[in-house]
């Protein structure tokens, strides 16, 4: 058996910085995500279960091209200048992520690594990805597979499929938790064992049988 975990939103408080990115060159949501080609939301980023769209295969909107590495953070902010016209010189995405550990979530991985193998399966961007490293949280775990490396993100089937490649588990030996609705449903229609994280108690009891 292997556990696959999400980072942000399971063991971190949730990714989205985009709110605050908003403020900061002041627009509205509505505007960023417009700006980006992906309207409200696409279907890793927004808020999840408000404004998440249904998966589109081969996405091209900014935030999925970024998500699986295409473009570099630097390429994003420059097509995002110039689609809204502001001059955007910073890196907001790694200037205004700080995100917190779950502390209960974190022990629930370490009692099992104590007998199994425990990754993080994660859709991440350079900015969040060097940030987590900075940090240490990705220690937690054996490995960490992020979308920005694997060249694709949640909740394309390929995700999951090249981890189960990598880490040579058939997907009925594979335990996948996230909160995101939309990654739990392609997990499922894979045959993992699946369970959508709401909060560290419930994951307690959907992994008992392992602790």
């Amino acid at each position: 058996m292997i556990f696959i975990f999400d980072m942000g939103g399971v063991v971190t408080t949730s990714a989205a910085v985009e709110k605050q990115i908003c403020n900061v060159i002041g627009i509205s949501e509505e505007q960023f995500f417009e700006y980006c080609g992906c309207g409200n939301g696409n279907a890793s980023y927004g808020d999840p279960g408000v404004k998440l769209n249904k998966y589109v295969p081969n996405s091209s909107d900014l935030l999925t091209l970024l998500s699986n590495g295409t473009i570099t953070t630097n390429q994003f902010w420059q097509e995002f200048s110039a689609r809204s016209g502001k001059s955007i010189q910073s890196d907001y995405w790694h200037l205004l992520f700080h995100p917190e550990l779950n502390g209960d979530v974190v022990k629930i991985v370490k009692k099992l690594r104590g007998k199994y193998r425990v990754v993080c399966g994660t859709n991440t961007i350079d900015s969040h990805y060097m940030n987590h490293i900075e940090r240490g949280d990705y220690t937690l775990f054996d490995q960490t597979y992020a979308s920005n490396i694997l060249g694709v993100s949640k909740p394309d089937p390929k995700f999951w499929k090249l981890i189960l490649l990598a880490e040579n588990v058939n997907p009925e030996d594979a335990f996948f938790t996230d909160d995101n609705i939309n990654n739990c449903a392609a997990a499922s229609s894979l045959k993992l064992r699946v369970h959508q994280f709401i909060n560290a108690a419930d994951l307690e009891a959907a992994v008992s049988e392992w602790l």
